[in-house]
């Protein structure tokens, strides 16, 4: 199943959902960075999480960065509304033993931090939001900062599962929020429904696509499907990126470079693309 995301809307317009299938990108993120399995889940969570927010935006990107007190340290998500997603961890070889059976992606984040959503949409200065970690559940934190800092009520559910020898087999999530005016009684029946339904992972490992999660949670509440979007794991590095974020470093710095080492070599943190520049660009740079 290619990667993808399902928009849709009751006919009464009071909610809008979206599923999204991120295995093939999360897979993608996993191998470059070298994680963990832990890393890994809490990788594709968040690379979920951060598809969903972005294709809830009209333009521009979204930037996710959970940072707490765990061995992971933080992990930072930007995503589009055109469906391109890039990430990382910050020690991505960080890991945990399983709690009560699952990935303990919370205590890889730790339990006291902070989440910042970043949301530029070309203007002059973007717009950032700051809560603190509400329980280090990637799915938790995000539907908690929607509903407490942007108000808008939400509920979301993240997956995915990775298997030691074939790497990521399953990675996907859904987002599901409230508009006015809310229709109290059919919200709680949706809260009834995500209770009851087995996990999104389960799910998921069970073939559903996003088309079926959306079917499963909204059996018998009328709506429209509004569109489907592929996602991708994309990084908008670039050499010219890199050089501009050289020539901050201002003529001095560059020039102490020069002295010492004559090339700098720099690692996309995302990618992991590799850029050199001689001691002739550098110079021009100066």
């Amino acid at each position: 199943m290619k990667d993808h995301l399902v928009r849709i809307i009751t006919k009464e317009g009071n909610i809008r959902a979206l599923a999204c299938v991120t295995t093939a990108l999360t897979d993608t993120a996993c191998r470059l960075h070298g994680t963990s399995p832990t890393a890994g889940v809490a990788l594709g969570r968040a690379l979920t999480g951060g598809a969903l927010m972005g294709a809830i935006q009209k333009n521009g990107r979204v930037a996710l960065k959970f940072e707490g007190n765990g061995p992971v340290k933080k992990i930072l998500v930007e995503a589009d509304s055109n469906g391109t997603v890039r990430g990382y961890v910050g020690e991505p070889q960080a890991d945990l033993p399983p709690r009560d059976g699952k990935f303990d992606v919370a205590g890889l984040i730790g339990r006291a931090g902070f989440l910042t959503v970043t949301r530029d949409l070309g203007m002059k200065e973007p717009y950032r939001g700051i809560v603190q970690l509400y329980t280090s559940e990637i799915a938790e934190d995000l539907a908690w900062y929607l509903t407490e800092s942007e108000q808008i009520p939400s509920a979301v559910g993240l997956g995915t599962y990775i298997d030691p020898e074939k790497g990521v087999t399953v990675s996907g999530g859904f987002l599901i929020q409230s508009l006015p005016p809310s229709d109290a009684a059919m919200i709680d029946n949706l809260v009834s429904r995500i209770q009851a339904m087995p996990s999104v992972t389960e799910l998921l490992r069970a073939d559903s696509s996003p088309e079926n999660l959306l079917e499963i949670m909204f059996a018998d509440i009328p709506y429209d499907i509004l569109g489907t979007q592929e996602l991708n794991f994309q990084c908008t590095c670039s050499k010219e990126r890199m050089e501009r974020a050289l020539i901050t470093l201002g003529p001095e710095e560059i020039r102490q470079i020069i002295a010492e080492q004559e090339t700098a070599d720099i690692i996309c943190e995302f990618c992991r693309s590799f850029y050199r520049f001689s001691r002739e660009e550098l110079e021009r740079l100066v």
